[in-house]
């Protein structure tokens, strides 16, 4: 009830204040407001785009308010600690929001002027993360089947939208980014079916799909500025990069069986990617993202570096060219036989320690972030698992942030979990870096002579259990 009638309070604020104002020939200010439940910092830093607009400070009861003025009306982007979410704003909002950082996304409800559209995005964001997965499913049926189900949701989705617009009567904007969530999410399932379906022959999948399933092609955007940083939008641009590709790819390729890791493929990624996106925005993340992916994948220094010198070749980012240079750099330095570089952890007692020192016998080095809290329970109730299994093996786990100990000690013990062998980055940053983090599931193996086995494995690879037991006999 006390929180209630605070954020009751700070309405009023808003409204007297929007009134004061109400002389201006133009309203273009809104504010943005709210709680923070289990603060990991003492701050909230608000983006338009990827440009930072203010870093906005908690108060003694973990609340902020903020007023943005000369607004620009669309998407913000709002990042506690490593966790983020988007919000929309238009002229007169005044919108606040309450979340938990335990459980950042499905805690996260809006109220205030502007409340009912955002709830509305939040809702339909966190029903595209379950439909995700039961996508998985749903790629398994032939395609008519498939078509069916996905049309079905799609179609329900625009009764839901139609039902909200008639009640509540927003503003086009908003119409334009629901419109644009249900679009690019239905289009992303049609575009991940060949790579999602168990067959291993995907050119015979593609071939056996009905000539209209990809008929809206023909009117995408490739180059859509206002939807560049909408997550929908950025996820179908991917996958259908990799379906593309996978077309062109198979007219000069003489193996059927598609290999995603295959360095031709990823090239053919690129060179579309080069030639159908010309807003150097939305074609610099897409380079990015899936050089830096092949990257932390290879086993191969040379192939590793032709699809660097591919990327270098068409991004106009300086800063990402620079960062996967490095990036290279550091895959290339943990060789399969190679010790790992001197790099310094701090454990939960507070003393300093050189991973080498730590490792006297076979051992699994994994990583977590409470930007991930998903990957920080299920791979932590994984490790409890496997430790039983594989006594042999020590098993080390590091957080990457830099919120401090006692935050990610506070996480651990909150949800049952032991410190022993945790360990956090004294230098995280650069320590990143030199480890090269990417994805958060890699996973290191080390042999009982210090020398690396595996630099890039995944706790939940279904060869994983394989993997230990080979070192357990090495």
């Amino acid at each position: 009830m006390k929180l209630y009638f605070t954020f009751i309070l700070i309405l009023i604020i808003f409204f007297f204040g929007c009134k004061k104002d109400s002389n201006e020939t133009a309203i273009d200010y809104a504010y943005i407001g709210g709680k923070i439940i289990n603060p990991n910092t003492n701050y909230v830093v608000l983006f338009k785009n990827k440009t930072i607009l203010d870093t906005i400070r908690l108060d003694g009861r973990n609340r902020f308010l903020f007023k943005i003025n000369s607004l620009q009306e669309g998407l913000y982007t709002f990042r506690h600690g490593e966790e983020y979410q988007m919000i929309l704003l238009e002229p007169k909002d005044s919108v606040l929001f309450r979340l938990n950082t335990l459980d950042f996304d499905e805690s996260l409800v809006f109220t205030g002027i502007g409340d009912k559209k955002n709830n509305y995005l939040i809702n339909q964001f966190l029903e595209n993360e379950k439909e995700e997965k039961y996508n998985i499913k749903l790629c398994q049926l032939n395609p008519i089947d498939f078509q069916k189900h996905v049309d079905s949701i799609r179609y329900s989705k625009i009764k839901t939208l139609e039902r909200f617009k008639k009640k509540y009567e927003p503003s086009n904007l908003f119409e334009k980014y629901a419109r644009a969530n249900i679009d690019y999410r239905y289009y992303s399932s049609k575009e991940v079916y060949p790579f999602w379906h168990y067959g291993k022959n995907k050119i015979a999948i593609l071939e056996s799909l009905p000539d209209n399933f990809y008929d809206y092609r023909k009117d995408i955007n490739y180059n859509d500025e206002s939807l560049s940083h909408y997550f929908n939008y950025s996820t179908f641009l991917r996958h259908n990069f990799s379906n593309l590709a996978l077309e062109s790819h198979d007219k000069h390729s003489d193996n059927k069986l598609f290999n995603r890791w295959d360095l031709c493929y990823n090239l053919d990624r690129l060179k579309l990617i080069d030639s159908l996106v010309t807003n150097t925005s939305i074609k610099d993340e897409l380079l990015y993202h899936f050089t830096i992916s092949y990257i932390s994948k290879s086993k191969n220094e040379k192939k590793c570096n032709k699809m660097l010198k591919s990327y270098l070749s068409k991004s106009q980012n300086k800063a990402h060219k620079r960062m996967i240079a490095l990036y290279a750099k550091s895959v290339n330095n943990l060789k399969e036989g190679s010790k790992l570089p001197l790099i310094n952890l701090i454990n939960y007692n507070a003393s300093e320690i050189e991973i080498n020192s730590v490792i006297n016998s076979p051992t699994v080095i994994s990583f977590w972030s409470q930007k991930y809290y998903d990957h920080f329970k299920e791979s932590h109730y994984k490790l409890k698992e496997l430790k039983v299994k594989y006594p042999e093996i020590k098993f080390i786990t590091i957080n990457i942030d830099k919120y401090g100990l006692e935050n990610s000690k506070k996480m651990l013990l909150g949800h049952g979990f032991d410190s022993t062998n945790e360990y956090q980055f004294k230098n995280p940053a650069k320590t990143f870096e030199i480890l090269a983090i990417h994805p958060m599931t890699k996973t290191i193996i080390i042999d009982k002579n210090k020398r690396i086995v595996n630099s890039n494995t995944n706790l939940f690879s279904i060869y994983f259990e394989e993997q230990l037991l080979g070192l357990i006999n090495r």
